[in-house]
């Protein structure tokens, strides 16, 4: 019983066959998933498909890439949406330093404006990091982003800063990579992580797992990356899927 705690089927991605994805991730052994809205069309359509599916539940927020398009109404917007009854998370959120659409000063803006709505409706926040790790962890840390805590989504970083996450109240959570042969990183932290902090994602469409490295990502290959994390604890899968779904539900405020 696995939990994608991070997915978007509502990407373009999925459009011609995304119950075929559902069913499939279903009949492999993933009860629930997280689909993540980041912009104006995909958080609309989260909630759409968390709506169509019982175990199925969406976050809602907004990009940093795109941060220089988010407006006050859209914020507001989050709010009204986060207290939907299938919305469990305000994301994804954060620092992307890797694309240059959105300004520095910006992107810390709207993601400080996020944590302290996030803060305001009392939810958990998942943080997109990409090559922004110490500006992340200074702007959590000024923003007491402990208060709600959350997930560091495809933790890609090294382990070095995991103790800093989980002293914020943070959950690791890997996806792909871990699977990848020569990426040393997230193996090292997928041993260094509490069992009791750790998440499992795919990030699908993006960052399929061995052996689907390169092609469509889909929420039933999160097995695969479970798989790999199990091994490289040395415990059973049932025991990795079952903790880190516990993991999911306790951080998502899930009662089944």
């Amino acid at each position: 019983m696995l939990f994608d705690t991070h997915v978007h089927l509502n990407a373009e991605q999925f459009k011609q066959d995304r119950e075929e994805v559902i069913k499939r991730a279903f009949d492999t052994g993933v009860k629930y998933m997280t689909v993540v809205g980041f912009d104006r069309e995909t958080i609309p359509l989260a909630i759409e498909i968390a709506e169509q599916h019982d175990t199925i539940y969406a976050a809602v927020g907004w990009h940093p890439v795109d941060a220089i398009d988010m407006t006050d109404e859209d914020l507001e917007w989050i709010e009204e949406l986060s207290s939907h009854p299938k919305v469990v998370a305000i994301g994804e959120m954060g620092l992307d330093y890797h694309w240059d659409k959105s300004p520095k000063d910006i992107q810390k803006e709207v993601f400080r404006k996020q944590i302290r709505l996030a803060k305001k409706v009392n939810m958990p926040i998942i943080i997109h990091n990409r090559e922004a790790t110490e500006d992340i962890i200074e702007i959590l840390q000024e923003e007491d982003a402990k208060e709600v805590g959350g997930i560091m989504h495809c933790y890609n970083d090294s382990a070095k800063y995991v103790q800093t996450c989980l002293d914020m109240n943070f959950y690791i959570s890997l996806g792909g990579p871990v699977t990848f042969k020569n990426a040393h990183l997230p193996k090292e932290v997928a041993v260094e992580v509490p069992l009791e902090r750790l998440l499992v994602e795919t990030d699908a469409p993006f960052l399929a797992p061995h052996p689907n490295r390169g092609k469509r990502n889909e929420p039933a290959y999160v097995k695969l990356v479970a798989e790999k994390i199990a091994e490289l604890r040395e415990i059973s899968l049932e025991e990795l899927s079952e903790k880190t779904t516990e993991n999911a539900l306790k951080l998502f405020n899930i009662n089944q």
